[in-house]
């Protein structure tokens, strides 16, 4: 699926693979390694009714390297297969999830995702980790801990666009704050509101094409900026990508997008050991 877009080769690809069984932690961190996508999602089906008939999910993401608490574009295609592939009964449905209950809705611009979202505290930044990225000059820089995500605020947003990180370095350099990704950031052109980009090498991301996860911290940071409760933002990678983001007072918000199959198929695993055939699809 390409997530957060609506042309097949933009966006955030991520793959979505429907568990007819419980499979231990090492098969499905194998698989997300196979597919070698930004996020493999891994969907299973609560309670004892048939796909179609079902609004309760466990909802699990996988990079190639680790298992991640959250993740928005994956989210996003998970629920358009359900909602226009499968096309399953409800018209909202709820994720199981590392970070709790998240509910997603068919919308007139495309599908909701309700997320939390992640306050950031300003600090003072590692100098080696903005040589790294390439950053000489910026406007603030902040860190949000329950995400463990840095936010760099820049002036310009040509200078966004044209930053070439230094992956190798990033990983190598030791922070105070538990980073596991940056977000760097500055106000948009007509007509987005503000503009990102998302790197996380620690995770085997050197640079994610759409993050909604990144949007989490985004959204409430920008809000305070605009005085603006609902935006557009484009996450200006090399695919690119839209999303809109609706801030609530309950310190939630709604991430807005679309997706698109690119492909389908079916992944066998040997029957001779763990991994059964064809049980995953």
């Amino acid at each position: 699926m390409d997530a957060f877009t609506d042309e097949p080769f933009k966006g955030n690809p991520a793959a979505v693979c429907l568990l007819h069984k419980q499979y231990e932690d090492r098969i499905l961190q194998s698989i997300a390694a196979e597919k070698n996508l930004s996020e493999t999602a891994f969907l299973y089906c609560l309670g004892k009714t048939s796909l179609k008939e079902s609004k309760a999910f466990s909802l699990r993401w996988f990079t190639p390297k680790v298992e991640v608490p959250l993740c928005g574009h994956a989210t996003l295609a998970t629920a358009a297969i359900l909602f226009y592939d499968i096309k399953i009964s409800a018209e909202e449905v709820t994720f199981e999830t590392k970070s709790g209950k998240l509910t997603t809705r068919k919308d007139k611009n495309g599908i909701l995702l309700n997320f939390p979202t992640y306050e950031v505290t300003l600090i003072t930044p590692n100098q080696d980790l903005l040589k790294a990225i390439g950053i000489a000059d910026f406007e603030k820089v902040a860190y949000a801990k329950e995400a463990r995500k840095l936010l760099i605020h820049l002036r310009d947003e040509e200078v966004l666009r044209s930053l070439k990180p230094n992956f190798e370095l990033m990983r190598s350099t030791s922070t105070k704050e538990d980073v596991k990704g940056v977000i760097v950031t500055s106000i948009g052109n007509a007509p987005y509101d503000f503009v990102s980009r998302y790197f996380a090498p620690w995770i085997g991301i050197n640079e994610d094409p759409v993050t909604g996860a990144a949007h989490t911290v985004l959204a409430p940071y920008w809000s305070k900026i605009l005085g603006k409760r609902e935006m557009l933002a484009y996450q200006a990678s090399q695919r690119g990508g839209r999303i809109i983001v609706r801030l609530h007072s309950d310190s939630r918000v709604d991430l807005i997008g679309n997706a698109v199959i690119v492909l389908k198929g079916e992944l066998y695993l040997r029957e001779n050991s763990a991994y059964t055939s064809p049980d995953a699809r």
